[in-house]
């Protein structure tokens, strides 16, 4: 039973809760900050925090998102000239024009070649097909194909897609054509260069410094507002980098940690590496 004081607070209350109401201020209808930043248009750098803390680093996750219809991808290979050498993302910009750039693939020790599969129409710097799902495939030959997809040979039939495309870059699968994470868990961390493609066909190049293991950053990625549809691995530990200048400015990012190889969050050195793929301007399209 309630006291002669609680019914009389009761409607004093109310009513000062009423007054208060009246001059509450409206809730805001600001949306929220976005986290891309448009460097130019159909060029968009966007940085998120991982849900999922590295420990070492700042445990963020840079994509650099790319509009097909504005930038077309090219493949550029130490191998395709007599003494030609690795270099960083940044200087195969600079000799080639390329508004961005991020690694191709891994490498073998004769820091020419890649692991698997990859060619142009007028160069092949490695003609086996491997046992990995992924080919990045662009420059298509008919122009009724999309400029740019990822082929999953677990979805699609590569052997009738192969020939629709001037370069083929195969690599490891991370995100497969049915959205799934592919990679068992492991104790091994590091940094990590991604290429994918989101459910808007758009590319996406994807640094992260912080050390992962690719099957937890998997999980991050698919957590990711980036709409993320499929992606492959092309490197891992301090050789991982993602170069871009545009006319919204220079962004140079590097790789550093690798279990058993260079632990720690020290590397500040783009490392030489004979593959990139980059990205150019289409005919027509603003500076």
């Amino acid at each position: 039973m309630k006291s002669h004081t609680d019914s009389w607070l009761t409607p004093v209350a109310a009513g000062l809760l009423l007054a208060a109401g009246a001059f509450a201020a409206p809730p805001s209808t600001e949306a929220p900050a976005s986290p891309w930043e448009t460097l130019e248009p159909g060029l968009e750098l966007g940085v998120f925090e991982s849900p999922q803390k590295s420990g070492i680093g700042d445990s963020r996750i840079r994509v650099l998102r790319i509009d097909p219809e504005r930038f077309e991808l090219r493949l550029v290979n130490a191998s395709s000239e007599d003494k030609g050498q690795p270099l960083p993302a940044k200087e195969w910009c600079r000799r080639n024009g390329l508004v961005a750039a991020i690694n191709s693939s891994m490498y073998q020790q004769d820091l020419r070649t890649s692991v698997s599969l990859m060619r142009t129409r007028n160069h092949t710097n490695n003609p086996r097909l491997s046992k990995d799902m992924t080919i990045l495939a662009f420059d298509p030959r008919d122009p009724g194909l999309p400029a740019v997809r990822i082929i999953d040979r677990e979805c699609d039939d590569f052997d009738s897609l192969r020939e629709g495309y001037g370069t083929l870059v195969q690599s490891i699968r991370m995100v497969s054509c049915k959205g799934h994470n592919v990679w068992a868990q492991q104790p091994r961390r590091w940094s990590t260069a991604a290429i994918g493609i989101d459910r808007e066909g758009r590319i996406l190049f994807i640094h992260v410094r912080s050390p992962y293991s690719t099957h937890d950053l998997i999980n991050i990625l698919k957590s990711l507002p980036i709409g993320i549809a499929r992606a492959m691995y092309v490197e891992g530990g301090p050789e991982a980098q993602l170069y871009v200048r545009s006319r919204g400015g220079e962004h140079e990012f590097v790789g550093s940690y690798e279990t058993a190889f260079l632990e720690g969050d020290g590397n500040s050195l783009a490392w030489p590496v004979p593959n990139v793929v980059g990205i150019v301007r289409r005919g027509g399209a603003a500076k």
